[in-house]
């Protein structure tokens, strides 16, 4: 761990490839993007690196450029839940910006990545200005709820392979997660992370998941082929495919 604000102390303007890498830029009209631009800073976070702790004052609504975050908290007891993983694309805490509020969670890198940072102000400037950040911004609240109910429903479940499957299916998520793709970059080491199961126990669902053709391992990823089977966790086995 390196440094608990890696984007406010290494921050520097966003360069042209960055900028296309956040989705709701291209929504804007000229003169609002032309702003926001101006505004967004980015940072480079380092394995370890927290973007923002619990209990911290909210200063910019955050995104992913590249890389992989975990968002967690730390009960009394020292036990550490995740909640979920933010891959490329992902833009989180507007929630959180909204109400003005510390933040409730943690979120930390875990692999080098570049984070980009709205300042909390332009965020309400461009809510008060632009119908079509407003109408991003409800449909990443609206996702986000299903996305946390999703993720109470996987925390009951007691088989690792479809508590593998619906958090793969989460990070799977095009509105939330545009920069993604078909293909997640991710080890079994930060997957594990993510699900609370060991690396050993990961593999042998991803396997699984690949003999039923849901999935493919590729070198660095996962590749997904049967995105509904993942989301409900019904096989083909078992659907008749």
């Amino acid at each position: 761990m390196t440094d608990e604000k890696p984007l406010q102390i290494r921050k520097r303007p966003a360069a042209e490839p960055e900028l296309s890498g956040i989705p709701w830029l291209a929504l804007l009209q000229p003169q609002d993007r032309e702003r926001a631009v101006a505004e967004l800073r980015v940072g480079d976070a380092q394995p370890g690196d927290y973007v923002c702790r619990v209990g911290k004052p909210v200063t910019y609504w955050f995104g992913v450029v590249q890389g992989l975050l975990k968002m967690s908290s730390d009960s009394a007891q020292g036990q550490t839940t995740t909640f979920t993983g933010l891959p490329p694309g992902g833009w989180f805490g507007e929630g959180t910006v909204l109400k003005r509020e510390p933040y409730r969670y943690n979120i930390q890198a875990l692999r080098k990545s570049v984070v980009a940072g709205l300042p909390v102000e332009t965020f309400h400037w461009l809510l008060d200005h632009s119908i079509a950040f407003n109408r991003f911004v409800m449909n990443q609240l609206n996702e986000r709820l299903g996305q946390f109910i999703a993720a109470r429903e996987i925390d009951r479940m007691g088989s690792p392979n479809v508590r593998v499957a619906r958090n793969l299916a989460s990070l799977f998520n095009p509105v939330l997660y545009p920069g993604v793709g078909e293909v997640l970059r991710i080890t079994q080491q930060e997957l594990a992370y993510l699900v609370g199961l060991s690396r050993q126990r990961v593999n042998e669902a991803l396997m699984t998941l690949q003999d039923q053709g849901i999935i493919r391992i590729e070198y660095g990823g996962l590749r997904v082929l049967n995105l509904t089977a993942l989301r409900s966790s019904v096989f083909p086995s078992q659907i008749g495919l």
